[in-house]
């Protein structure tokens, strides 16, 4: 007996499509953050040529490297892609991989509610606009004196901030989702295929 299987498959296909595209785009991001440490390698290595390093690589590829991991995160989870050990794993029965695997999920889902949770009070205190209540309500606290940038390109701080955690919220929507999942497994007998 599941737990309202049709709308977990559903919901599962919501949450794939989803996380695919944010992994697409984390893929687009990562890509990008290399071509620009090519092209700023290239440019060293060319300097008597007239050519220069990108100007504040190293912030662009910092940035564009947290964006991407938390672009990753919702896609490894939904998959179970995160690092398992099998030795013991693979010679227990059906319903015990089962169990085991809500126990990884269930600890999961704490684990992205907190990284979600300090996440979304470091963009608050980078985000520089709305009004104090505007502020209050969504727990953003008071605003900055000033806006944080970086240093050589004086990137605002909270776009980074901001992308990171809209991939952290995917990311514990579907450790919620992966619970429900597990648990209808468990309540199966086991792990069904992906």
């Amino acid at each position: 007996m599941a737990i309202a299987a049709h709308w977990e498959a559903r919901i599962g296909r919501v949450l794939g499509v989803l996380c695919r595209w944010l992994a697409y785009a984390g893929g687009f991001v990562l890509v990008a953050a290399a071509l620009v440490t090519v092209v700023s390698v290239i440019g060293r290595y060319f300097v008597f040529a007239g050519l220069a390093p990108v100007r504040g690589d190293f912030e662009l590829v910092e940035a564009g490297c947290a964006i991407a991991i938390f672009s990753f995160l919702p896609w490894c989870q939904l998959n179970r892609g995160h690092v398992t050990v099998d030795v013991l794993v693979d010679r227990m029965p059906a319903r015990a991989k089962a169990v085991l695997g809500l126990v990884g999920d269930i600890t999961i889902t704490v684990l992205s509610g907190l990284i979600l949770w300090r996440l979304y009070l470091g963009f608050g205190e980078k985000f520089p606009y709305g009004s104090d209540t505007f502020r209050s309500v969504l727990g953003m606290g008071s605003k900055p004196y000033y806006p944080e940038t970086t240093y050589e390109l004086e990137l605002p701080v909270w776009i980074p901030y901001g992308l990171a955690t809209i991939g952290a919220a995917l990311f514990f929507v579907v450790s919620l989702y992966t619970v429900w999942r597990a648990l209808n497994w468990v309540l199966a007998g086991g792990e069904v295929a992906i």
